[in-house]
């Protein structure tokens, strides 16, 4: 593996790694390097992965129209890479989704929502 695959994979580790320890706008700041910086094939992925994690900051940030908006914006990126991309189960993203915009709309405030929903992202070998 040359020095620029290294560089790519380990900042897409570290956004997983971000995002499963809820820190999500670390997780959309290593994301936006890899979408930024290097020519992917599969950089509407990355952009989908950076939307879905901003959309859960924004709900930790007061925002449900950024958080909805968001959600929305990376469901369709999301659904061109199914089944699987990375080795990440895309169907289990989207219903995890479709489960936070519904929980939005069941709340009044934004503190009320359920960050239990929020999906581990888990890289299985394919």
């Amino acid at each position: 593996m040359n020095t620029e695959s290294k560089i790519k994979k380990n900042l897409f580790l570290k956004g997983i790694k971000a995002f499963n320890q809820m820190e999500f706008y670390d997780a959309h700041e290593y994301w936006e390097d890899l979408w930024s910086d290097y020519q992917l094939k599969d950089a509407k992925f990355i952009q989908a992965l950076i939307q879905l994690s901003v959309g859960y900051f924004h709900i930790s940030n007061n925002n449900r129209n950024g958080a909805l908006g968001l959600f929305k914006k990376c469901i369709p990126k999301f659904q061109l890479y199914l089944p699987t991309q990375r080795g990440i189960n895309i169907n289990k993203i989207l219903k995890t989704i479709n489960n936070a915009v519904d929980n939005i709309a069941e709340i009044d405030k934004m503190c009320d929502f359920d960050w239990k929903i929020v999906p581990k992202l888990k890289i299985n070998n394919e």
